[in-house]
């Protein structure tokens, strides 16, 4: 794991280590990444759960914090949770996509091989886990 000398490093590493001990406590083969700049530092972990491949990705900028929780079988999308600015949750959110809401992440889950797509509160990785123990 890199960190750095900026204070986004120091307020991040904690995070990112109970993370991960929560990822190689519930799943097997896990591997990671973190990339780390004094903006932002990304977590990019990989797993297996049963026969599913996980794959997560957590950035996080101050005062900002993105992930993306994926669940696949094979290359089949059985869950998606993330947070980004999708066009299709904007849409679903507020009725439309203008300019006040181009860039705002709208936390949503993708089913169905992201054909299917409902809004959500926020998701920790914690409430992953949970999610994924629960419906697997």
């Amino acid at each position: 794991m890199s960190t750095g000398d900026s204070g986004l490093d120091t307020e991040i590493a904690p995070r990112f280590i109970d993370l991960i001990a929560l990822a190689k406590a519930t799943f097997e083969q896990v591997s990671w990444v973190v990339d780390s700049t004094p903006q932002r530092t990304i977590l990019r972990l990989q797993a297996r759960y049963r026969h599913y491949r996980i794959l997560v990705t957590e950035l996080l900028s101050l005062p900002e914090r993105q992930y993306r929780y994926y669940v696949l079988h094979e290359e089949w999308v059985e869950a998606g949770f993330d947070n980004a600015p999708d066009p299709r949750a904007i849409r679903l959110k507020y009725g439309r996509i203008g300019q006040e809401h181009a860039n705002e992440p709208v936390p949503h889950l993708h089913k169905n091989d992201k054909r299917e797509l409902i809004l959500t509160q926020e998701m920790t990785f914690p409430d992953f886990v949970a999610w994924v123990k629960e419906n697997l």
